[in-house]
């Protein structure tokens, strides 16, 4: 039986101050989440974004999530507040409990003096049930079968970078990888088969990764 996440405590760290200790609590989280797990994944995640928020389970590390909440200059939309969510990695047991949204939001907190109402929110993305997270968000990109306006590609390739992505294809939105997968998720989520059309150009094999935006709480006039 799962256990119920009781006493549960969280910290939040910028990722630059992330000592060994806990970058290897990370590396083992990882590893339980994923079958043949590559830490270079880890690492260029821990890179590109600022934030890591963990959990705890009576001192035993359950859960932790990578993220970032800026404001950035984007194509025609100058001072865009972002939510740039990354790396989430749950014990098997604690899942299915709201967790996963917890840390994400610890990661990703918002400065409440910010002035930008509407904000875009940004995932990699590689299996349906993650994609889900944003789907439901308006304006969500990309789509089956729709092809991304000049624009949508533009503030794609501007978030691509953020990501430290720099071979986007921005027709598929997929963030194309550099020859080694971040591993097979070990996951239990029943998906559609109609659900992984999005995902057509995506080389798993080689790391690949699709880049997912949606907006809240409404697109931009003209999105």
């Amino acid at each position: 039986m799962p256990q119920e996440p009781s006493h549960l405590d969280f910290e939040v760290l910028e990722t630059s101050t992330l000592d060994p200790r806990r970058r290897a609590l990370l590396l083992g989280l990882f590893e339980s989440n994923y079958r043949d797990a590559n830490p270079r994944f880890v690492d260029r995640s821990l890179a590109a974004l600022r934030s890591v928020a963990l959990a705890y389970d009576r001192g035993e590390a359950v859960g932790f999530a990578l993220g970032e909440a800026r404001t950035m200059d984007l194509p025609r939309l100058p001072e865009q507040g972002v939510i740039l969510a990354g790396l989430c990695c749950i014990d098997p047991a604690f899942r299915r409990r709201g967790l996963f949204g917890e840390l994400t939001r610890l990661a990703t907190e918002w400065d409440p003096e910010a002035e930008t109402a509407r904000r875009l929110f940004c995932g990699r993305v590689a299996h349906p049930a993650a994609y889900r997270t944003i789907a439901h968000l308006a304006g969500t990109i990309p789509r089956p079968d729709v092809r991304p306006t000049p624009w949508q590609q533009e503030i794609g390739r501007a978030v691509a970078a953020v990501y430290r992505v720099f071979d986007f294809d921005p027709e598929s939105f997929v963030c194309i990888g550099e020859g080694r997968p971040a591993g097979v998720p070990r996951i239990d989520f029943e998906v559609e088969p109609s659900e992984w059309k999005v995902f057509a150009a995506v080389d798993r094999s080689r790391g690949d990764a699709l880049l997912a935006l949606g907006w809240f709480p409404d697109a931009p006039p003209g999105w």
